[in-house]
């Protein structure tokens, strides 16, 4: 896994139901091995891995009611 020592950021990644995931990371795919690690392989099949936004904590509110 991952230093914390290295800066560290959140994605919103796609899902096949039209609703969001919210990971972290140094990178997007970073972010996704570390969702790996606790989602199961049915989980990470409806993430579409090409479709994510980089956001900030402070933005976090508006995506609540999207994500799934």
């Amino acid at each position: 896994m991952s230093s914390f020592s290295n800066p560290h950021f959140m994605y919103l990644f796609e899902l096949a139901n039209g609703k969001k995931k919210l990971a972290y990371g140094e990178s997007p795919e970073d972010a996704l091995e570390i969702l790996g690690m606790r989602l199961s392989e049915v989980e990470m099949a409806e993430i579409i891995t090409g479709q994510y936004i980089k956001v900030n904590q402070r933005e976090l509110r508006q995506y609540i009611k999207n994500l799934g």
